[in-house]
């Protein structure tokens, strides 16, 4: 199967899954606020960012090694792919036992911590203990699964993990309607990733039964020697796995931290459309990752500069129509789901939307530096861990939740989309730099117009009205329409590698 078509077959499996987990989702979270309540809500999201904390222990081990996995996968050298497999499982069963001692440390504190917040502790460490359960699944079980990925072949993950995430949120949805009980929305969590491990498992022998799962073969210490080079990744990639944590990880922390844990669940309602928005793109762009891996292991100069662009150009679109979608329309929305006590306000909102255009058009450059193993820039993420946490921590004393915002958006400014693109550039491709300015000034000044226009426009002529869903879904339609019309037809008329893209997708949609 070629690299567009497992591309393809990548988004479609992930994209379908993952609108029916996304419907769920915002159909549980109502639920959920009324039954279990705003303090609950919040206090697991709280203990989920300790958990992701506790996740920088990885330190990007996953990523290098699916860096490595390319060229043996490319090969069809299944020795090779054996040897890295067991290397992975035995680095990630040692780290899964470092978290665990982390755990049982951050957990002594979970006294003091928790001492103003209005839930049992013996109910809080019974949580986070089971969420550390079910994360430790991937450590101790599930570490082929990037074989899945870095083989173009996620979707066959994706099938079994969302359909077990959606059984176990509809199991949820009917224990906590009837009955209440937070116990057991908890326990359904680890009892879904039990289930997963053991279907994922079987699964792995069946499409890889040249895999060996066995690590008694994978304990000598020439499994490190035979690797210099990973070693070194792993090294440069940890710092990054931080500053990427500083950026997205640690904002409910800050949130629970200096204003409080209800504060925590309200800016979980927008996190949770938004979070759910890029996931659905990561997964829609899925089988992008290996095929650029693919593309630079062939190393065609022209190729690489084609695929850049066509993946820029399209970024910018999806980025920009979610984003109009984020100023426009989640505000009427959490009116229609939740109602007008959890609306944030509007400074806040246009920072969510602002924040996620920015990782979204970084995305291309990410994947591309990911592909080149280039990961030696270490300073930039503690940079970028300093400057989102100072700016968060001067200014959320005086615009709350706006502030901790702004931190994260001056550390994507000055990193994310000035500093890895020189980078990537300069670098890897060995281009001029400011052949990236252009085309990406170019891409913005066309976005900017849609902008402005679709803003005009819903403050004229299409006022948002809330009183009812349907009401709702015609605003919905009229602004989604007009954004893919105007923006679409701007970049298809301005832009060759968007045109060029759209072509190629036309192509492989009929051939298949």
């Amino acid at each position: 199967m070629s690299r567009l078509k497992n591309t393809i077959q990548n988004a479609k499996v992930s994209v379908f899954f993952h609108v029916l987990f996304i419907f769920t989702q915002f159909f549980a979270r109502k639920i959920f606020l009324d039954n279990l309540g705003d303090d609950f809500m919040g206090l697991t999201s709280t203990l989920q960012s300790f958990l992701s904390f506790l996740n920088l222990a990885e330190l990007g081990i996953g990523t290098a090694i699916g860096f490595t996995l390319y060229k043996p996968i490319f090969d069809q050298n299944h020795k090779e792919i054996n040897h890295i497999i067991r290397f992975f499982g035995n680095i990630y069963k040692k780290i899964g036992w470092a978290i665990i001692g982390l755990a049982l440390i951050l957990s002594a504190f979970f006294p003091i911590i928790f001492e103003d917040v209005n839930i049992s502790l013996p109910l809080i460490y019974y949580a986070f203990f089971t969420f550390l359960a079910s994360s430790l699944l991937g450590y101790f079980f599930n570490y082929h699964m990037l074989l899945f990925q870095a083989d173009q072949k996620e979707y066959m993950v994706a099938k079994y993990l969302q359909s077990y995430n959606i059984s176990k949120i509809v199991l949820q949805i009917v224990l906590v309607f009837y009955f209440q009980s937070f116990i057991a929305w908890v326990s359904l969590e680890l009892l879904s990733s039990i289930l997963f491990t053991i279907s994922l498992r079987k699964k792995t022998t069946k499409q890889y039964p040249w895999l060996s799962l066995s690590l008694k073969n994978g304990k000598k210490s020439k499994d490190f020697k035979s690797y210099p080079e990973l070693i070194k990744k792993i090294k440069q990639i940890s710092l990054h796995k931080l500053g990427t944590f500083v950026s997205n990880g640690t904002d409910n922390i800050l949130i629970f931290s200096f204003i409080n844990v209800e504060t925590v669940a309200f800016f979980g309602n927008y996190q949770l459309i938004i979070v759910n928005f890029a996931t659905l793109l990561n997964k829609f762009f899925s089988g992008t990752n290996a095929s650029v891996g693919n593309l630079v292991a062939e190393k065609n100069e022209a190729s690489i500069k084609q695929v850049f662009w066509e993946l820029m150009s399209f970024r910018f679109f999806i980025a920009g129509i979610v984003s109009i979608g984020i100023i426009t329309l989640v505000d009427p929305f959490i009116v229609l789901w939740l109602g007008e006590k959890y609306i944030l306000s509007e400074t806040t909102v246009a920072l969510f939307a602002l924040n996620f255009f920015m990782l979204q058009v970084r995305q291309p450059v990410d994947v591309f530096k990911q592909a080149y193993g280039l990961y030696s820039d270490t300073w930039a993420p503690i940079a970028q861990s300093v400057i989102n946490l100072s700016v968060s921590m001067l200014l959320v004393t005086k615009f709350g939740l706006t502030g901790i915002l702004l931190g994260t958006s001056c550390s994507l400014i000055l990193i994310i989309m000035l500093w890895r693109p020189f980078f990537l550039f300069t670098r890897a491709f060995h281009w001029p730099f400011y052949h990236y300015i252009y085309g990406f000034l170019k891409l913005s000044f066309t976005f900017a117009p849609v902008y402005l226009g679709i803003r005009y426009i819903t403050k004229t002529y299409l006022v948002s009205k809330t009183e009812n869903i349907y009401d709702f879904i015609f605003f919905t339609s009229y602004v989604s329409i007009i954004t893919i019309a105007l923006y679409g037809g701007i970049l298809y008329l301005s832009d060759r590698y968007f045109r060029d893209l759209i072509k190629r997708l036309t192509n492989g949609l009929k051939n298949k």
